[in-house]
Order: structure tokens, then C-alpha cells, then sequence
């Protein structure tokens, strides 16, 4: 896999945490932050997939505007 290089602006004190902690375990900060990126890809993973269904979006926020205006069924009514 070909990689590209990127910056990132850190408050300096967290930049020295980090630092002290790769050194620590005795590992890069490129290998830190690929693992950081992996982790908060597989967070989203589910989020991303429901956003690629066809009109997902669109559809939630048309139920939040009919909630919010007073339409709509109860859970209980939809258990009828």
C-alpha cells in the first residue's frame, strides 16, 4: 500500500505527551497515529455504511422534522 505524507498541528503539550509515550514504548509516531486512524475508521465504519443506503440521510431527517412538528406514532403504536 502506497503511503502520502500529511502534517498535523498539535498543541504543543499534547505533541510532548505523545512523544514521551512513543518513546516510552519504544515506537514511531507514524505507527501511533496509523493505529489512532485505524481505530476512529472503525468507529465510523457503521455510520458510513448506513450514509451509502439510498436517501438514508434524507429519510432521518424528514422523521426528525415530522417528530418535531407534532405527527408521527407512538412506539406504542407501532407495535399494533
Amino acid at each position: 500500500m502506497s503511503k502520502a505524507v500529511t502534517t498535523l498541528r498539535l498543541p504543543e503539550n499534547k505533541l510532548n505527551l505523545i512523544r514521551g509515550i512513543a518513546g516510552y514504548e519504544n515506537r514511531s509516531l507514524a505507527t501511533i497515529y496509523a493505529e489512532l486512524t485505524d481505530e476512529y475508521i472503525d468507529r465510523h465504519r457503521e455510520t458510513m455504511a448506513l450514509l451509502s443506503i439510498p436517501n438514508f440521510l434524507e429519510e432521518c431527517l424528514s422523521g426528525v422534522a415530522e417528530i418535531k412538528s407534532g405527527k408521527g406514532v407512538s412506539l406504542s403504536e407501532l407495535e399494533d
